[in-house]
């Protein structure tokens, strides 16, 4: 009897060395993927950062504006002191972008329209403004496709000016999403605004 005890534990280990086999096997490719997808993303390549990079104040550069800037540093002096962080304000820098050119675009269900100059902010890197950059042909279409759906109500009120910078940071944040997978944009401001 013993005989067969030891003939019938024989299979089952044998059964159980198999499934564990498996398992690492298993797990080893399973992880080579994980690995392999991360190295491909950029991941662990010594790089910076792998996608954009939230931008603490501490770490902005204050008086040196950046391309796309220039206008707004003549027209608020430029250089500013640093805020001493924890006093008050968002922790991050803001890094901002104006479009060269102005967008024009009928009024839904009106004979006016609207021309508008569009800048945006920020609390990435550079990544998003290289992004909106890259993107500017796809992100213009978003934002005058927004503009064409306002109506002369909205655009004559300061809440539907407001509502329509919200509208507008969503149609460039869904855009770059779509590009680029990834938004980035805080705020939408106008530069100059003007019906007719």
């Amino acid at each position: 009897m013993a005989n067969t005890d030891a003939k019938t534990d024989a299979p089952k280990k044998k059964g159980k060395k198999k499934l564990i086999v498996m398992a690492a096997a298993m797990l080893v490719l399973v992880g080579g993927g994980v690995a392999g997808g991360l190295y491909a993303a950029g991941a662990g390549d010594g790089s910076e950062h792998a996608g954009p990079r939230l931008v603490p104040k501490s770490e902005q550069t204050k008086g040196v504006p950046r391309e796309g800037q220039a206008e707004e540093a003549g027209a608020s002096g430029g250089v500013g002191k640093p805020t001493p962080e924890g006093q008050g304000g968002d922790p991050y820098a803001s890094n901002y972008y104006s479009f060269e050119k102005e967008f024009t675009s009928n009024l839904r269900d009106s004979v006016h329209f609207v021309q508008v100059g569009v800048a945006v902010s920020t609390p990435y890197d550079e990544t998003v403004v290289e992004n909106l950059k890259t993107n500017e042909i796809a992100v213009r279409s978003a934002v005058l496709m927004a503009l064409g759906d306002t109506t002369e109500e909205q655009i004559f009120t300061s809440e539907g000016k407001r509502e329509l910078q919200k509208r507008l940071t969503a149609a460039i944040n869904a855009t770059l999403k779509q590009k680029e997978g990834f938004g980035g944009i805080g705020n939408t401001y106008f530069t100059s605004f003007v019906v007719q």
